[in-house]
């Protein structure tokens, strides 16, 4: 199992919750296809919006993984210090998930020229959130927060403000009825 930068933990959280919350309770399959056939559509026209989890939804099931170890290790920098060209070549949308008329290799296509980071981005987020088993997020729980802290935050109280500035405000001078 391997750490992942937290934001790309955070997005692929947040687009499982966007595909959850599409499929519905009971899961409407007819409702999902339309929302993923629109972002496909509007990303390989070149619009679409720029917002990573919309672009990774619309490349969910269009994309095919050629290269899992590299995106593991993509996943470690959301900033993507450096090419992301070389993150594209991980990855495509050629005639997978019943992509008869090519509108995902249309789309992939798109996105990386036009948005190369957010496409880097996007492509890491679909990556995990079909790939859950290949990675950990961080445990940002308070109890794992707490750890090691020693609870010596007594010395703080010494700069706690005095009744002289806490009734500064206060319309009858601090007095009360």
């Amino acid at each position: 199992m391997k750490k992942v930068h937290p934001e790309f933990a955070f997005q692929s959280r947040e687009l499982e919750g966007q595909i959850d919350g599409t499929l519905g309770d009971p899961p409407n399959r007819k409702n999902y296809d339309m929302m993923v056939q629109a972002l496909v559509s509007e990303y390989a026209d070149g619009h679409g919006l720029d917002d990573v989890n919309m672009m990774a939804f619309a490349l969910v099931d269009k994309i095919r993984f050629t290269d899992p170890k590299g995106l593991a290790r993509e996943a470690l920098d959301y900033e993507g210090n450096g090419d992301p060209a070389r993150v594209f070549a991980m990855a495509n949308c050629d005639g997978n998930g019943g992509d008869e008329e090519g509108e995902g290799k249309a789309m992939y296509a798109s996105i990386c020229e036009n948005h190369p980071e957010l496409a880097r981005q996007a492509i890491v987020t679909a990556f995990l959130y079909k790939n859950q088993a290949r990675w950990e997020d961080d445990d940002q729980s308070l109890d794992q927060l707490a750890k090691g802290d020693e609870g010596d935050d007594d010395d703080l109280d010494e700069g706690a403000a005095g009744d002289d500035f806490t009734h500064l405000f206060d319309q009858d001078g601090g007095e009360r009825e």
